[in-house]
């Protein structure tokens, strides 16, 4: 069986087969690493000040104070981030995180809690050595992530019924291009 069509066999199984931890996991550090490296090329300040004593200054922020809330500031506005950056940027990056654990056999809660784990990673992990963690982010990725990304969950699925293969591709392409592109390459399976 060609690698594209047995990656299209597993990712046709029932959802009760086991999931597949490791592609949604490297995925989603690869997601992180990739998106934490532009932040420090848009906005060199906090996020490429790579001295020692700044990243621990701001990851001893992040452990000991409570996530960023400031409810004087207009909504979605609350951690001082743009608004399209928390409306957007982080309701899709919650949507990729849960895509890639839906489409490797993961059921819709663990998805969610997948997408709950790895929006603290990004916030106290790979963020907080910029800045601290925003009590909005915390919440606000996972549940858009959640909504947006069974949406895109749905229609990859119901791309399998399009006859047409580069119909298909091309559907599953527009709401799965890191996903079609690494199983494309034979990188994950599902």
């Amino acid at each position: 069986m060609r690698p594209r069509a047995a990656a299209e066999a597993r990712a046709a199984a029932p959802e009760s087969a086991d999931p597949a931890w490791a592609p949604p996991i490297l995925h989603s550090l690869a997601v992180f690493t990739v998106t934490r490296s532009v932040e420090a090329v848009l906005w060199p300040d906090p996020f490429a000040d790579f001295r020692p004593e700044r990243w621990g200054y701001h990851y001893g922020e992040a452990f000991t104070k409570p996530p960023l809330f400031d409810a004087a500031q207009p909504a979605f506005r609350w951690d001082h981030d743009p608004w399209p950056i928390n409306v957007f940027g982080h309701g899709l990056l919650g949507s990729e995180i849960y895509l890639r654990a839906r489409t490797c056999r993961f059921g819709a809660p663990a998805a969610v809690a997948f997408a709950i784990a790895g929006t603290h990673l990004w916030e106290y992990g790979y963020e907080a050595n910029g800045v601290r963690p925003s009590a909005l982010d915390l919440v606000y990725t996972p549940l858009a992530g959640a909504l947006l990304g069974e949406l895109r969950y749905a229609t990859w699925r119901a791309a399998r019924g399009i006859r047409s293969a580069p119909a298909r591709l091309l559907v599953r392409a527009l709401v799965d291009p890191f996903g079609e592109i690494e199983r494309g390459a034979g990188v994950f399976d599902c």
